[in-house]
């Protein structure tokens, strides 16, 4: 997947990751990728969440050892 940026929030609990993407994602254009590392368990909910209440889709998400990363393109 190829995207725009990447945000690293491992280590970083609620509501930090959440912060980090929304500051990300408002310096990309529509259409964009937006990767987010986080090791916040918190974040399955709430970013999937913020994504769709701010016109964003998660198109992938996975974990990997304790990292789970988002795949998020930009309204």
């Amino acid at each position: 997947m190829n995207a725009a940026k990447v945000i690293d929030a491992k280590g970083l609990s609620c509501p930090m990751p959440v912060v980090r993407t929304k500051k990300a994602m408002d310096e990309l254009k529509a259409g964009q990728i937006l990767e987010l590392h986080t090791t916040d368990s918190g974040a399955l909910s709430d970013i999937p969440a913020w994504a769709k209440t701010a016109g964003h889709q998660v198109i992938e998400q996975s974990e990997d050892n304790g990292v789970y990363k988002f795949w998020i393109q930009k309204g």
